[in-house]
């Protein structure tokens, strides 16, 4: 059998010209101390405000075991906070919107105002150290970027849009505030890590190479760069038609955007918040999608599509073709991450060389290494090491 591969640290090499190791896409406690550490204080998109315009609309999201709440309140303020009720710990909402003129635990009835304030408990006077004003629902970060609600477990760290500011000047003209949901949120496991799914999407090697409807679109124009907390990449469609049908009705059909600049009418843009939001903008619609940890080797792909209301046929035949462009594409994806999660099972395969080109992964690479120093390593440190990232104290 052959020998396990040499990390580069044994070597004297750069941690930089090299991959994270594989024991990083499998082990349960380098999963914890990501989840505290990288996963806890990140930006999470919910919706857009759109999806929750009247008083009373909420959206949820489950993420990390956690069930998070936005709602619209009486005020008309958006708010984030804990589904959980303050008595015995039951999720209080159920599905993945709705509407609601109050927050009521389904076991024991207790209420809550739609500001989180807790105002209604059966038999209150049988609870001797009840402070109501002490149980409102936990508050979580929330923040209004374009138009796209994101909340985080904890804070710290900067804001969406300074995440953005590179980049914002560029996503403008989309207009990212008039965008309408076009679809459903769908959920899609993949029997994954969520790192192999995030690499994926910032590849651009991979490009020509496995997606070949990809490659007829663009040609040689797709391109990659990073920024500290943002990845982009994009790719200009070529006028010649392509020889797939649907690409080259695509091509043909869509019309012109008269809010997007010339430049615009033709590009795909693509942009990946650290560590695992992306944004796909085309001239006729936006999608996003989050890789949701499940596990070490569990993901869940999150994502739904917008676009700004036009009745034109020719935009709404675009946007099928988009969508049926885009699933050969995902079918492609989804061959390639599971052929790379197996791969790295293996004890032959340690780290991988990366390119000068490859600056995304680089990126992300280094990030990871800077938050977790133990990912440096060849293989797992000894047992209970991710307990200093994820041991809190007990709170009196």
């Amino acid at each position: 059998m052959n020998k396990p591969v040499t990390h580069p640290a044994q070597t004297n090499a750069s941690d930089a010209d090299w991959s994270l190791p594989a024991w990083l896409y499998n082990d349960p406690e380098f999963f914890a101390a990501e989840s505290a550490k990288v996963m806890r204080p990140s930006w999470q998109v919910v919706c857009h405000v759109s999806d929750i315009a009247g008083i009373g609309d909420y959206h949820t999201l489950d993420f990390l075991g956690e069930s998070v709440l936005v709602i619209r309140g009486e005020d008309g303020v958006i708010r984030a906070m804990a589904n959980v009720c303050r008595h015995r710990g039951s999720r209080l909402v159920d599905g993945s919107s709705g509407c609601a003129r109050k927050l009521v635990c389904p076991y024991h009835a207790w209420s809550y105002e739609l500001d989180g304030r807790l105002t209604g408990v059966p038999m209150r006077g049988t609870y001797p150290s009840l402070v109501m004003e002490n149980l409102s629902l936990p508050s979580l970060d929330c923040e209004i970027y374009h138009g796209f609600i994101f909340v985080r477990l904890e804070g710290g760290g900067p804001s969406v849009a300074e995440m953005m500011a590179p980049y914002t000047p560029q996503i403008e003209p989309y207009r990212f505030e008039d965008l309408r949901a076009i679809g459903r949120v769908t959920l899609r496991p993949r029997p994954v890590n969520w790192k192999n799914v995030s690499d994926n999407y910032s590849d651009g090697l991979h490009i020509k190479v496995a997606h070949p409807g990809l490659t007829r679109l663009f040609g040689r124009s797709y391109g990659v760069e990073a920024k500290p907390l943002v990845d982009k990449m994009w790719g200009e469609m070529m006028d010649k038609p392509s020889t797939n049908l649907s690409e080259r009705a695509y091509q043909k059909l869509l019309p012109k955007v008269d809010h997007l600049p010339e430049a615009n009418q033709k590009l795909w843009l693509y942009f990946k918040l650290w560590p695992n939001v992306a944004f796909d903008i085309y001239p006729d619609q936006v999608d996003f999608m989050q890789f949701l940890p499940i596990s070490p080797t569990e993901t869940l792909i999150r994502e739904i599509s917008y676009a700004i209301p036009d009745d034109r046929r020719e935009m709404r035949a675009a946007r099928y073709l988009n969508w049926r462009i885009n699933r050969q594409v995902n079918a492609e994806d989804t061959v390639l991450i599971e052929r790379v999660q197996q791969g790295m099972a293996s004890p032959t395969f340690s780290v991988g060389p990366l390119s000068d080109t490859e600056v995304c992964l680089r990126s992300f690479c280094a990030k990871i290494r800077d938050l977790i120093p133990q990912s440096r390593q060849a293989q797992p440190p000894a047992p209970g090491w991710s307990q200093a990232y994820t041991h809190k104290p007990a709170q009196v």
